[in-house]
């Protein structure tokens, strides 16, 4: 699983049937200090319950497809969950 933060949601003109009703939100990927690691990607939210600014963990490739009602739809990557909170290396606390 990697760690991202949600940094926007996405508009669908045009569904892949089994994806309707799935939110599909811009992640910002992160790293272990929470720092931005790599360019932002679309993710599925498979919790239906993460928005903008949220810490969330996320999977990619086939693990992706297979964690949404509807398997094996193409997606890419897919949010797993929302993270409440994370102790840093340096000891410092984030939301």
């Amino acid at each position: 699983m990697k760690l991202g933060r949600v940094i926007g949601t996405v508009v669908c003109s045009v569904l892949y049937e089994g994806l309707e009703g799935v939110p599909m939100l811009w992640v910002q990927p992160l790293d272990k200090t929470l720092q931005p690691k790599g360019k932002p990607l679309v993710a599925a939210d498979q919790t239906k319950a993460a928005g903008p600014g949220e810490l969330v963990n996320f999977e990619g490739g086939r693990e992706a497809a297979m964690a949404l009602d509807i398997t094996f739809v193409p997606v890419d990557h897919t949010i797993i969950g929302i993270i409440d909170g994370v102790n840093t290396i340096s000891g410092e606390q984030d939301a």
